[in-house]
């Protein structure tokens, strides 16, 4: 099943790696079906680059595999409860990228210290209540705390965005994080970091709707 989808997720696995977003097996990734309401999803401790499009574990949403031999990523609850929270979601992207944890380290949102968190589709990027790890507890904290955002820190462990796709779910956790560590930085300067009016960051959530190749009529 999902063999093109399985080759996907085995390939951002190495982007996660190489683009530095995560490190080890820390992070996961996940592609969702609504049609058969059916979950793809990293397993459970195995290196990116040793990670094989078999080694990819197929379950529900309820945590049932369907398909494979290995365990699946401990996170799996926290994937599933985004794709229950955000219905028109295709892929997960969690990450233990640097400068996303340091701020969920401070329990601080991204905030819109730069206009590209407005990526993100809301006025900052929230941080969750502390959790364990692979629980959910973590999940519930996660969905509770997100709103309209479609990324949300994870306090003193990572960051989760999701996409309609996973390349656009990996690039808004790519975004974030730099826009996380121009917020970290600007704060080490001593200064107070000048943060964008939430009226403007809603004008620029709009303006990104039309952003891109888009048809016009």
């Amino acid at each position: 099943m999902y063999e093109n989808e399985k080759k996907e997720i085995v390939e951002y696995g190495k982007k996660l790696i190489t683009d530095r977003l995560t490190t080890g097996t820390s992070g996961n990734i996940s592609i969702y079906d609504p049609e058969k309401k059916l979950m793809l999803i990293s397993p459970s401790g195995i290196a990116y680059f040793d990670t094989k499009p078999e080694d990819i574990v197929v379950m529900d949403l309820d945590g049932n595999v369907v398909e494979g031999d290995k365990k699946p990523s401990s996170e799996h609850g926290l994937h599933a409860a985004m794709y229950k929270a955000k219905p028109n979601a295709r892929a997960a992207v969690h990450t233990h990228s640097m400068y996303c944890t340091v701020l969920a380290v401070l329990h601080e949102p991204i905030r819109a210290a730069h206009y590209v968190v407005a990526d993100a589709g809301d006025v900052l990027v929230p941080c969750a209540e502390y959790q364990t790890y692979g629980t959910m507890e973590l999940a519930k904290a996660a969905t509770n705390a997100m709103g309209a955002s479609d990324a949300v820190l994870l306090a003193n462990h990572g960051m989760i965005a999701v996409g309609k796709s996973l390349k656009s779910a990996y690039g808004l956790a790519a975004g974030m994080e730099y826009c996380a560590e121009v917020y970290y930085r600007a704060l080490c300067t001593n200064k107070t970091p000048h943060i964008l009016p939430d009226d403007e960051m809603r004008r620029v959530i709009e303006k990104f709707k039309g952003y891109g190749q888009t048809k016009t009529k």
